[in-house]
């Protein structure tokens, strides 16, 4: 029996009509639709963002993958999560991942596709590009995230203030992912550097309740969600 294919597919930031339509055809063709399983009961964003879009006869598939920093927790939970898949795979049904953002930008997809590979290495998988959250935030801020030849910075969410420093102080555009938990220490660099009417942070960038602050020097203190996003363009000569 030829093996199913797992399908990582980009389905955007938060709005259902961000997915391509390359992504959309896979996602409504795959007998089984995979994601990862929300908080609680909860759903989680990538099952939101594709509810409407899939059919009755298609099955879902929440995976688990737990938001905590130890190694071993997380590899017990890719290692589940691909086990679950390849009990698909392997009767030729394919599975198609629905990935918030886009699968190769910090995505869980990352994670569950190399040890898939790993445990199966017969496995197929192929990928479908999308909308991530720098462009989304761009377009919701309605500027140019870059021209010409500027250059471009992107700090996932664990970073120091010293490397910070550093970057803005040779790129022209800096995007910080995830800047809530950091997010007093980093306003007063950017205040040391008079970049506060330069900087923009977008909270839930397309979705429904997405909402954007302008001129920081307002902003000393937020309460932050995880999906925030902040976009400096820095003074260079």
């Amino acid at each position: 029996m030829q093996l199913g294919i797992l399908y990582g597919i980009s389905v955007g930031t938060g709005d259902p009509e961000l997915i391509t339509l390359k992504g959309l055809r896979y996602l409504q063709q795959c007998p089984i639709v995979a994601f990862p399983a929300g908080l609680g009961e909860r759903p989680g964003i990538a099952q939101q963002i594709i509810t409407d879009w899939l059919k009755p006869q298609q099955t879902t598939l929440a995976l688990n993958f737990p938001y905590v920093q130890n190694e071993s927790t997380l590899v017990s939970a890719w290692q589940q999560a691909a086990r679950q898949v390849w009990q698909h795979l392997r009767q030729g049904k394919n599975v198609a991942f629905a990935c918030e953002g886009d699968v190769s930008f910090y995505s869980t997809f990352t994670y569950l596709a190399q040890t898939l590979q790993d445990l199966h290495p017969e496995a197929v998988v192929k990928t479908v590009p999308g909308v991530c959250s720098p462009m989304a935030v761009a377009s919701a801020l309605q500027i140019p995230l870059t021209i010409r030849s500027q250059r471009l910075a992107i700090l996932p969410a664990i970073y120091t203030i010293d490397e910070l420093e550093t970057v803005l102080d040779w790129a022209e555009v800096v995007i910080l992912l995830k800047v809530n938990s950091v997010y007093e220490r980093v306003w007063q660099v950017l205040h040391q550097r008079n970049l506060l009417d330069r900087s923009w942070i977008v909270e839930k960038a397309t979705f429904p309740e997405q909402k954007i602050y302008r001129n920081l020097a307002k902003y000393p203190q937020l309460q932050l969600s995880y999906f925030s996003l902040l976009l400096i363009q820095a003074h260079h000569t």
